[in-house]
């Protein structure tokens, strides 16, 4: 039988939200200690851990047919290759930092200017839209060192908590571009491994929703049903079941988990009660 290949990064955040989802997907993976290829047990699936910013060229060449990498990158790198899914996980942005004295008013302000990055492609593409000229530094890691050695006179880099900028006395003046994780294929992919990609797109599909959705359950009088019921999303319409207590009824649903909090208030104006909240595992639709 044949197996798909899939690449994720060898270390880090996305590393761990990548063997993450492919977990809850039900996929086990027999991975040692640095090991830099691994087995599935039960899903028709090679593992492959690699550097992040080869990954592009891997999958542009066949070497794997798939990978789990953040858009970042095949904005930097592959800018060819199809997003088969977005993942919505390890988000983060690409921006443009200067130190804290600068005093920086608009993008202008870097015109002439030495910009340390590891996205040169990037930069170059976002300079030349807004009309200004810099001398890029390409460098590997530890960008955000660059002005405090006097290497650059800004930066440009990963963006997650912002921590990192703040340690290095740093302020954020540009967002380039919002990333997260996403699913890319190669071009080489052959048809049988297409099959086995859908398969596995159900699979994480079912793993998203879950993870973007509330199972709600709550008490309410009859005489409140139609009202709460209105108020309740739902995925087709909730389910109504009648309580031991004469009048009562039991409401179940499933709620997006960004939209629960809003519409907990009018639940409860509305006579909800016993308003109970859970997690849900895969969702199937």
């Amino acid at each position: 039988m044949s197996k798909i290949k899939i690449a994720i990064q060898k270390s880090g955040r996305l590393n761990e939200d990548s063997v993450q989802i492919l977990k809850d997907c039900g996929i086990s993976i027999d991975n040692g200690k640095d090991q830099l290829k691994a087995d599935t047990r039960n899903f028709p699936m090679e593992v492959m851990f690699l550097r992040n910013g080869d990954i592009p060229q891997y999958l542009r060449d066949g070497v794997v047919d798939i990978a789990i990498i953040g858009e970042n990158v095949l904005i930097e790198k592959g800018t060819d290759l199809l997003i088969q899914e977005r993942l919505n996980f390890s988000k983060c942005k690409v921006s443009l930092a200067v130190p804290k004295e600068f005093e920086y008013n608009s993008i202008k302000d870097l015109d002439g200017k030495r910009i340390a990055t590891s996205y040169p492609n990037t930069v170059n593409e976002y300079l030349k839209k807004k009309g200004i000229t810099a001398e890029l530094h390409q460098i590997s890691g530890s960008v955000e060192i660059a002005p405090n050695i006097g290497l650059a006179d800004a930066i440009c880099d990963i963006v997650s908590s912002g921590s990192t900028l703040f340690k290095n006395n740093l302020k954020e003046v540009e967002v380039m571009l919002t990333s997260e994780a996403v699913l890319a294929v190669s071009p080489k992919i052959s048809e049988e491994n297409k099959e086995i990609l859908e398969k596995l797109q159900f699979r994480i599909k079912s793993v998203l929703k879950a993870r973007a959705s509330k199972y709600v359950l709550l008490n309410a009088p009859n005489d409140k049903i139609e009202n709460i019921v209105k108020i309740l999303p739902g995925m087709r319409s909730p389910t109504v079941l009648p309580l031991a207590e004469k009048g009562w009824s039991s409401i179940h649903t499933v709620v997006e988990k960004n939209k629960f909090w809003d519409i907990l208030d009018e639940l409860k104006e509305e006579g909800a009660e016993g308003i109970l909240v859970c997690p849900i595992e895969k969702m199937v639709l």
